[in-house]
């Protein structure tokens, strides 16, 4: 059984073979968003994270580095693909393992359900609510010298009731294709 904090390209993976299983084309800038609602979710639900690592605030919402370059191959293209490791001994790419927690199978379901169909650009508003984890952050690094723009969990547990959708308008960010962090 998997236990959280897990490596966010196994989740990542999970997610995708569940798009997959619902007909859902999933790109790397919406693989993104997906991972940080699940992280989010499980942050609040849990008091604990989903995954290890940092989400950083890029330019089009919340990114975890390590999934993004894993999938960085994909470019705005659907990822037709799965992360892999590196055997540390041999140096070759190995299969990572694959969920088998039922209570987070769960939420990635419940999170594909529920966000897995909303296009990159809803994804993105979504992400970049006013009060919301990405939004505090990009608005404090405006006041304050930041490295990074790291988004700690403790903001995101803070902070993650502020997401809100918007029903039956068009993406204020239009469709980004591909996310790029703050120049």
């Amino acid at each position: 059984m998997n236990t959280a904090p897990l490596d966010v390209r196994v989740v990542a993976n999970c997610m995708l073979s569940e798009a997959e299983r619902r007909g859902v084309a999933v790109t790397n800038l919406a693989l993104q968003k997906l991972l940080y609602f699940a992280h989010g979710t499980f942050l609040n639900a849990m008091r604990r994270p989903l995954v290890t690592g940092y989400f950083e605030a890029w330019q089009y919402g919340p990114v975890h580095p390590t999934a993004y370059q894993a999938f960085k191959p994909a470019g705005s293209d659907p990822i037709c693909f799965r992360a892999t490791g590196m055997d540390v001994l041999t140096g070759r790419s190995r299969p990572l393992p694959e969920l088998d927690d039922p209570h987070i199978l769960g939420l990635v379901e419940h999170v594909m359900r529920s966000y897995g169909s909303l296009s990159p650009g809803r994804l993105v508003d979504l992400s970049h609510a006013k009060d919301s984890p990405w939004h505090f952050i990009v608005e404090k690094s405006r006041r304050t010298v930041t490295f990074g723009l790291r988004i700690p969990d403790s903001i995101i547990a803070e902070r993650f009731k502020y997401h809100k959708v918007s029903v039956g308008f068009a993406p204020k960010a239009g469709e980004p294709r591909e996310d790029t962090p703050f120049a």
